[in-house]
């Protein structure tokens, strides 16, 4: 009987397309574990190369390793800039789940907006 090798399964060697590093990212995203989504960035920028993307992203090939590993916390910057450089982008869409203690957006009071002028104050009296 001849004896079965298996190969373990390496999804960088499928993701060759940016629509496909997309639905692999947000397949990653929609599962709501952080570490589960880091490993996929990781995994596609090994698809990619991580020199180039290192590069592209503005980042040293150490400094993208080191924000990729499992137990590291990238900054959201750093996250964003890996995620252009892989040429996909983050876009965000309703969930439909109710917020608890969250009027509807027609109810909430307008923000203020900032002018970056000092907003004026009441002098003490």
């Amino acid at each position: 009987m001849k004896k079965l090798t298996l190969t373990p399964f390496d999804a960088a060697e499928v993701l060759d397309t940016d629509d496909a590093i997309a639905a692999f990212l947000e397949d990653a995203m929609d599962s709501g574990n952080s570490a589960v989504f880091q490993e996929a960035l990781g995994t596609a920028a090994r698809a990619r190369g991580m020199a180039e993307v290192a590069k592209a992203a503005g980042l040293g090939r150490e400094s993208l390793y080191k924000a990729l590993r499992p137990d590291a916390h990238p900054r959201f910057d750093t996250v964003q800039r890996v995620t252009s450089a892989l040429g996909v982008r983050i876009a965000f869409t309703a969930s439909g789940a109710k917020h608890k203690n969250r009027p509807p957006a027609r109810e909430r009071k307008p923000a203020r907006r900032r002018t970056g002028k000092p907003q004026p104050t009441s002098a003490p009296a």
